[in-house]
């Protein structure tokens, strides 16, 4: 395991997404094969370099019922981190939304937990809010903002990988990383991990979700896929780490 530090901008294609505008953690780890990061921030790469994961029920359910409502808090200036609270699918601590952790009474007057229920739908939602957000800025309309939430919902990682189709890879975007004030760019044949050849190759997306609750998290860990395109050196006497071009 490697060195902590600070990761500025994440860009697709030279673009800011905006996906760290307030810096995120980072490790560079070679125990690690793929980039790892936020289960929500890479269903947003995953959509944006057209990889397909598994289609999530919580997620799809929450868009569908209550996306419209979402967005109309949103626009109304309601925190972000009380709009699940406010439509009934999150409790609220105070500083952000937590699982309701209701209990349903039986027939027989005994209750049951659905805490788990509600944790799913919770942190659905609240990932939900946080694409919403995002998107606020390209000024998209009701409906185009539900479609693209929606795709989000249906490129939530898998846990076996998400697929890309590899003849598509060509056309594909570069991924950038601003580290340090300088930007580390991965080209598709680079950040695609392509196993097999002709008609029986599958191509997976280099990019795989790991969660990470506060105070450690959230945090991205650059694997080998990364640390393959740059020279890595740990100073741990400087407590730092570098990165340049592999020859």
């Amino acid at each position: 395991t490697g060195r902590q530090f600070e990761m500025g901008d994440f860009l697709i294609g030279g673009k800011s997404t905006g996906i760290c505008v307030d810096g995120c953690a980072a490790i560079a780890d070679s125990g690690t094969s793929l980039i790892a990061g936020p289960i929500g921030v890479i269903a947003q790469i995953n959509e944006r370099i057209g990889a397909t994961g598994v289609a999530n029920k919580e997620c799809k359910q929450v868009v569908s019922g209550y996306g419209q409502e979402m967005i109309e808090l949103l626009k109304s200036e309601t925190p972000p981190a009380q709009v699940c609270s406010k439509i009934g699918l999150c409790a609220f601590d105070g500083t952000s939304g937590v699982s309701a952790g209701i209990k349903r009474v039986t027939g027989e007057g005994r209750t049951t937990s659905v805490h788990n229920m509600f944790d799913a739908t919770c942190n659905a939602c609240e990932m939900v809010v946080t694409w919403m957000q995002s998107e606020f800025v390209q000024n998209h309309t009701k409906e185009g903002m539900l479609e693209y939430v929606d795709r989000l919902c249906h490129n939530m990682p898998s846990p076996m990988g998400s697929y890309v189709d590899c003849r598509h890879i060509d056309s594909l975007q570069s991924v950038s990383f601003s580290i340090g004030g300088r930007i580390f760019e991965l080209q598709p044949e680079q950040y695609i991990l392509k196993v097999g050849d002709g008609f029986v190759a599958h191509c997976i997306s280099g990019f795989t979700s790991l969660d990470i609750p506060p105070p450690v998290g959230p945090l991205w860990i650059l694997g080998d896929v990364f640390m393959g395109a740059y020279h890595t050196v740990f100073d741990y006497d400087k407590m730092s780490v570098g990165f340049a071009a592999s020859a």
